[in-house]
């Protein structure tokens, strides 16, 4: 290392130059470039393949008229104004929010059963278990037994109704009433997930917080107001998040528990997933299928987009 004098007498060391890299390591730093790009290519090819193209072509084709076989004609903004102006699209969205609207009323719920759970001293992880097996169950096949445990005839709900002198209903042939027992079984179907979330949330707030407060004569209730809910708020916002993103694409609970066409709600009960089932899979519309998706993909980002707007006002990150 070279020296310069700073002082009469003194020596002051010099700053070092730059280090320069040898050919032997530049080729190393390539051969791990070209083994990282190797090892994540799988994964971009099946993102590529499966989730970009897919959008990509589905965009192209809501400007599109596109027949079941042979090229389609560009036709710009027609299948956009076609489903503005139908009714059913209006219809569609009105049941969409409604069933988004009361699946995230089970978040409460989840929670409050999270925090019991986390009292239970035996016994948690087969509650726990218990409450997921919906989580596991295909759609098809919950959705097979709701409509069985629903039916207006011979359905075991009417029959309890029965028992205490309740009139009971069509819930699933009844537009009136198809929406709300969707949003019955979204809810029992998202409730093992939401539970797992939430407890883990539970189990990272600081035990020492509920002592203090205990010995500051706080009761279980004003803890779970003044330190429950508030350090849980990020795990309730993710669950928030997750549940409307998954409420808006519903469209298992309508296809399997109204049985088809024949059913005479099914016209007051379709969802905007739904909508573009029928128009892209039995219509053979594949374009105003196509712009169907695309609205419904720009309403899920606003609806996340607000969602995360809002969040800073509530979620508690401290």
């Amino acid at each position: 290392m070279s020296t310069t004098l700073n002082k009469p007498g003194r020596l002051a060391p010099s700053r070092p130059g730059p280090t320069r890299v040898t050919v032997p390591q530049q080729r190393r730093r390539q051969r791990i470039d070209w083994w990282a790009y190797a090892m994540i290519a799988p994964a971009l090819l099946g993102l590529g393949v499966l989730y970009l193209w897919p959008f990509v072509s589905t965009f192209v084709k809501s400007f599109m008229n596109v027949p079941v076989f042979g090229a389609g004609t560009f036709t710009g903004l027609d299948n956009y104004s076609q489903l503005l102006n139908d009714g059913d699209f209006w219809l569609a969205l009105r049941n969409s929010v409604l069933y988004t609207g009361l699946v995230l009323l089970g978040i409460p719920i989840a929670i409050v059963l999270a925090a019991l759970i986390e009292q239970v001293a035996r016994g948690r992880a087969a509650y726990r278990v218990l409450l997921f097996l919906p989580v596991v169950t295909l759609p098809v096949a919950v959705g097979m037994v709701w409509r069985f445990i629903l039916n207006g005839d011979f359905g075991i709900l009417n029959y309890l109704l029965s028992l205490v002198g309740i009139p009971g209903q069509y819930w699933v042939a009844d537009a009136s009433f198809t929406i709300y027992a969707f949003a019955v079984v979204g809810v029992w179907m998202g409730l093992g997930i939401n539970l797992i979330i939430l407890g883990a949330g539970l189990q990272s707030i600081p035990v020492d917080l509920y002592e203090a407060s205990a010995l500051d004569g706080a009761t279980r209730i004003r803890q779970f107001f003044s330190i429950t809910l508030p350090l849980l708020s990020p795990s309730v916002f993710f669950v928030t998040v997750l549940t409307t993103i998954s409420a808006l694409q519903m469209f298992d609970l309508v296809f399997v528990m109204l049985g088809g066409v024949n059913n005479t709600a099914i016209d007051g009960s379709k969802t905007i997933v739904y909508l573009f089932y029928e128009a892209a899979f039995v219509q053979f519309r594949q374009g105003y299928g196509a712009a169907t998706a695309i609205v419904l993909l720009t309403l899920i980002m606003i609806a996340t987009a607000v969602q995360f707007r809002l969040q800073k006002r509530w979620v508690n990150y401290d």
